[in-house]
């Protein structure tokens, strides 16, 4: 399995901590071949992570994401310059793509609905319900860590995303 996973948030800072919530129950049950990245933001140095890597997914937290996440195949994207911190998913494909000369693996977003932010709060009572349907979907992309399955699942949860609103 060449899978890498990016969790991103701080978790002293409330639903932030969904993305690295996720994180720690991975790294106690992360299948052979996965590479883990947990960090508080992106930088250009995290393409560097998916060299090699047949598939790729970035967990974070989102005040305007659907509820209770979403699931979605990301492209490359245009950003910052370079030098620049906190980037999203899009231009660490991006990076990838200007160091490499190809395009980077296909990489997909799992961005959990979260309600507050703010520094030194635990998890809002939404995010907990959130956190345990954006698990179940972790546990199902990772029982087939393959693209194509994903993008089967990516149409099930838009189908599911479309009703719940």
């Amino acid at each position: 399995m060449d899978l890498v996973i990016f969790a991103v948030g701080n978790p002293s800072r409330g639903d932030d901590a969904l993305g690295p919530l996720l994180m720690d129950e991975l790294e106690r049950q992360a299948p052979p071949g996965v590479q883990l990245v947990n960090d508080f933001q992106l930088q250009p140095e995290h393409a560097l992570d998916l060299h090699g890597r047949a598939l790729a997914l970035f967990i974070d937290a989102g005040a305007g994401t659907p509820a209770p996440f979403e699931f979605r195949e990301l492209q490359a994207a245009a950003g910052h310059a370079v030098s620049s911190h906190a980037f999203t998913p899009q231009e660490v494909l991006r990076v990838y793509e200007i160091l490499h000369g190809h395009p980077p693996p296909p990489a997909f977003l799992l961005c959990v609905r979260g309600e507050d932010f703010t520094l030194g709060e635990a998890l809002s009572a939404s995010a907990v319900k959130h956190l345990e349907a954006a698990r179940r979907h972790l546990h199902a992309c990772l029982a087939a860590p393959a693209a194509e399955h994903w993008r089967q699942q990516l149409a099930g949860t838009q189908g599911k995303t479309e009703a719940l609103r």
